[in-house]
């Protein structure tokens, strides 16, 4: 298998779909690594699906670093990007690039930053989501973009709730990801967002959109692994689809091995080391 690259995920546009799922550890990666996964995303949805936290805007810095260096530590063939989080570069645009260079010597190839900053950047690159871009991309630093529903910033857009359905909203995204085209971005996550609006901004880019919750016409699909693997059975955003109940498997499992311990099932004499032959009876003699 070849190895993703940034290079190899922008000429997949118009040709072959583009997958992409969250990866937070060593172990996880090294699974999905090996079935074919284009990208795995370092994603900062390890805020509430990992640590428990109510908003992804809480996660440390220092977390999501270490979270990177143990997923590019496993990976050998998909591209591995890192989710910026909101205290890297939204507090303080002038430290992102800092922050930025950490997650790509950490193991990151590309990272993911969201569209902030409001409406007023829309034609300045001066400020705001268009400045950081501008200044990763400058130096080097392959920037994966994110409009629509942005997690960090979804206290400012009314809640979790799909975005550019009315005109004037339409009119902002389409804008936002010319911009960021123009910009230099690799691709675009499209998140919660119409699938005739998300087919149109596709049709209209020559980078690869990546939706989620965005219809079947972007270039690539996006879902947050734990959703995919129901792990959180009673969390269902309309737009996921579980492929399996991990969370039936898991908790069958751990009973089992309840069950195994107190009948004294577990261990049995396969699963015990022992002295050879009538090693142990001349110890205990001795003893």
């Amino acid at each position: 298998m070849n190895k993703v690259s940034v290079c190899s995920i922008r000429q997949r546009k118009g040709k072959k779909k583009v997958t992409m799922l969250t990866c937070y550890d060593y172990s996880f990666a090294k699974i999905l690594d090996s079935s074919g996964i284009d990208i795995l995303l370092v994603g900062d949805s390890m805020s509430n699906v990992v640590l428990g936290l109510k908003e992804t805007r809480k996660v440390a810095i220092s977390e999501m670093v270490n979270h990177t260096l143990a997923v590019g530590r496993a990976v050998k063939n998909a591209l591995v990007v890192a989710d910026m989080p909101y205290l890297s570069y939204q507090t303080n645009p002038e430290k992102s690039l800092y922050y930025a260079k950490k997650f790509i010597s950490s193991g990151a190839e590309a990272v993911k930053i969201e569209w902030f900053g409001g409406d007023k950047f829309l034609d300045n690159a001066a400020g705001g989501c268009p400045y950081v871009v501008k200044k990763l991309i400058k130096n080097k630093v392959p920037v994966m973009g994110h409009i629509g529903l942005t997690p960090q910033t979804v206290h400012l857009l009314g809640g979790y709730r799909v975005q550019g359905k009315d005109k004037k909203e339409a009119a902002k995204l389409i804008q936002q990801a010319k911009l960021l085209q123009d910009l230099g971005v690799f691709s675009i996550v499209l998140e919660c967002i119409p699938c005739e609006l998300a087919e149109y901004i596709t049709k209209n880019l020559t980078i690869p959109t990546i939706g989620i919750g965005a219809g079947k016409f972007c270039d690539g699909q996006v879902l947050v692994v734990y959703d995919c693997l129901g792990l959180y059975p009673d969390v269902t955003p309309k737009f996921v689809k579980r492929y399996c109940d991990l969370s039936k498997i898991i908790d069958s499992a751990a009973k089992g091995f309840i069950s195994d311990v107190q009948k004294i099932k577990f261990p049995d004499t396969s699963h015990s080391y022992h002295f050879n032959d009538n090693q142990w009876d001349e110890f205990k003699a001795d003893l």
